[in-house]
């Protein structure tokens, strides 16, 4: 429905568009199985609105080197947490959709930086993007989430465009009085927080998930993944489950209260779907969040002996879950920092089969391996646009 001519690729599909369309689309996919990478401080993802943008130029560009690319991504990731650090959580609890109100900000830094903005011009383009504040909680668990990220990227991708022809913009767009960092938020802590860039590195500090769905039932997924694996040595029956109960962090019930979600993407945002998935099969994969898995008759009986209470003292990477057996028998576990934690981070070997077993399904295994090794090999590209062609046949 937008510019299908340019030599910016779709990844995945291979179609050929303009950079903008790129960005929105590659931004909308990142996104699409809320399975993505979260920053520790903050719910922002930052890879998504960054990593479009700045691979949709650097497919129109060409030539540009994996240093370069690295380069522009950092400072579009460290912009874009420091800014969510500085408005969070008065911002996040409001409604704001974090990682794609700072993501359009990031992508504009990271586009600005491969495309040489002097200061001014760089000020500009913050300012042009940090006007196009997009993304709201109520979108959650719905298509429009994830165009929340492919808008950013856009957003940001544009505002870089237009501050590189010299497009008008206030210098202090962050921080002005009537500028995005008091609009958006009843407290912002931008001073402080930028006075440490370039020392304090927010990049560093990037986890990411083991499950497809929101990261704030992950501690108790991996609490009732355990469960579920107790039980089968033990030969108990998950199907013959009585109660099921965790204490989490507030958070959990604030962003996960539905017990009768209606789709797989609503099931996202249902701590009470993912106990039951969890406690079932053993696992959370997208498998388990599909519109029929939502509606498995089996699922939807165990998700209703789901309770779960809220505790200020729980860490929001922490979880006590309990079940008790139609035996009688009760398992009980405590996750301390769950699998995908900054403190119990995923590994290489498993970060690689994810990325392989999931894209394989649209590309197939030896197209998906060919498109991790260039990703894996980018810092030593001479040409970091050339990484699509990874993807095509």
């Amino acid at each position: 429905f937008t510019g299908s001519d340019g030599n910016s690729t779709i990844f995945g599909i291979g179609q050929h568009v303009d950079i903008s369309t790129a960005a929105l689309i590659n931004g909308i996919a990142s996104h699409a199985d809320d399975y993505d990478d979260t920053h520790v401080d903050t719910p922002v993802h930052p890879s998504g609105p960054v990593a479009s943008a700045l691979f949709a130029l650097a497919e129109w560009m060409g030539g540009v080197t994996g240093e370069e690319f690295l380069a522009a991504f950092v400072a579009g990731i460290e912009t874009e947490c420091k800014l969510g650090v500085a408005v969070f959580p008065e911002h996040y609890n409001v409604g704001w959709h974090i990682t794609s109100t700072t993501g359009s900000v990031g992508a504009a830094v990271a586009v600005g930086k491969l495309l040489g903005l002097d200061t001014k011009q760089m000020q500009r383009a913050i300012s042009i993007a940090s006007v196009q504040v997009i993304g709201m909680h109520e979108s959650f668990g719905t298509d429009t989430k994830p165009f929340h990220v492919g808008a950013a990227a856009q957003a940001g991708l544009t505002s870089a465009l237009l501050a590189k022809n010299n497009f008008g913009g206030s210098l202090e767009g962050l921080e002005a009085k009537r500028g995005w960092s008091h609009v958006v938020s009843t407290r912002e802590n931008l001073t402080e927080e930028f006075s440490t860039f370039g020392e304090v590195w927010e990049t560093t500090k990037n986890t990411f998930k083991p499950f497809p769905c929101d990261r704030i039932i992950h501690a108790a997924i991996d609490g009732w993944i355990q469960i579920h694996q107790e039980a089968k040595e033990k030969g108990l029956d998950v199907t013959k489950i009585s109660n099921v109960t965790a204490r989490t962090h507030p958070r959990v019930l604030f962003l996960t209260d539905d017990p009768e979600p209606e789709t797989g993407l609503a099931g996202k945002f249902s701590v009470y779907h993912a106990a039951a998935v969890a406690l079932l099969y053993g696992e959370a994969t997208p498998s388990q969040f599909t519109d029929k898995a939502v509606q498995n008759k089996t699922v939807i009986a165990l998700r209703e002996k789901v309770h779960v209470t809220s505790d200020d003292k729980v860490s929001e990477h922490e979880a006590y879950v309990a079940v008790e057996f139609d035996s009688g028998e009760k398992l009980e576990v405590h996750v301390e920092h769950c699998i995908g934690s900054y403190e119990n981070p995923l590994d290489a070997e498993f970060l690689q089969k994810k990325f392989v077993d999931h894209v394989s399904t649209q590309i197939g295994e030896e197209r998906a391996k060919r498109a991790l090794k260039a990703f894996v090999g980018i810092a030593n590209s001479t040409d970091v646009g050339r990484i699509a062609q990874a993807f095509e046949e």
